[in-house]
């Protein structure tokens, strides 16, 4: 008979897999180990997650290496690090995260590395030129909805979102709607 989950000696296992935060353990960032909150915040089981490079989690190939840069470089300054950025759900969705990593070797920052992550839903870093409504539009707009599907989604009008997105473009000093994308997407791995 097992026992109940609070009997158990074992709480540095305990503590690690029922972390508040999806935690990852990495090893060249491929993960090792997963906690269970990585179901809620990523959609992956931390069975499905373990072997698997961390670029599965990435919206994509630069990302990956942008953000593995500036962590590395980070974390031979100091062992801790914290950002924001988009990552990707197993459903493909983008959201927006923060991500706080320890390295266990300075010298060589990617060997071995602990992750937490976190959604946070009202940011888009450094888009805080962008008003709060701008900010979860932008977040429709990195997943590819259209203005129609955002202003069912926000219950409004789609030229309400077309406004917002006019700003928005102003604002970041882009020529168009994928140029905004992209650039939302940049200030997520920048």
């Amino acid at each position: 008979m097992q026992r109940p989950v609070w009997q158990t000696r074992d709480y540095d296992g305990l503590g690690f897999q029922n972390a508040p935060d999806a935690t990852l353990v990495l090893v060249e960032r491929v993960i090792v180990r997963a906690s269970l909150m990585v179901e809620t915040v990523f959609g992956w089981t931390p069975q499905e997650l373990e072997g698997r490079s961390m670029h599965c989690l990435y919206p994509g190939q630069t990302d990956f290496d942008l953000v593995g840069k500036r962590a590395c470089k980070a974390l031979r300054e100091r062992p801790f690090y914290k950002d924001e950025r988009f990552m990707r759900r197993k459903d493909g969705r983008i959201v927006w995260m923060e991500g706080r990593g320890r390295t266990m070797d300075q010298h060589d920052p990617h060997r071995l590395a602990i992750w937490t992550y976190r959604p946070l839903e009202s940011a888009v870093g450094a888009a805080s030129l962008l008003t709060a409504t701008e900010k979860r539009i932008a977040g429709y707009l990195v997943n590819g909805f259209t203005s129609k599907e955002i202003a069912k989604s926000l219950d409004c009008s789609p030229r309400t979102v077309e406004v917002h997105r006019a700003n928005m473009i102003r604002k970041m000093g882009v020529r168009n709607s994928f140029e905004l994308v992209r650039r939302l997407l940049d200030i997520g791995s920048g």
